[in-house]
């Protein structure tokens, strides 16, 4: 350890410290499906209600504008 500390100018508690968060983590870097990588669950009934509600005041909002000739295609 004293070598590899020399070799690229560490401090030897610092290669210990790397070496033992390694062996505390080396079953996740071979376990098939580790916690970190899993998808979280999509609620789609949330996203679509967000997506109608955005709609909706989009529309909302392009029409207000529309009328106040705050949009360039009411100047048409």
């Amino acid at each position: 350890m004293s070598a590899l500390a020399t070799q690229f100018d560490v401090h030897p508690n610092q290669i210990k410290q790397w070496k033992d968060h390694l062996l505390d983590g080396v079953t996740d870097v071979f376990d098939d499906k580790p916690e970190a990588s899993k998808e979280p669950e999509i609620d789609v009934k949330s996203l679509h209600a967000k997506i109608g509600q955005l709609a909706l005041e989009n529309d909302f909002l392009g029409e207000a504008l529309a009328r106040a000739g705050l949009l360039p295609s009411a100047k048409k």
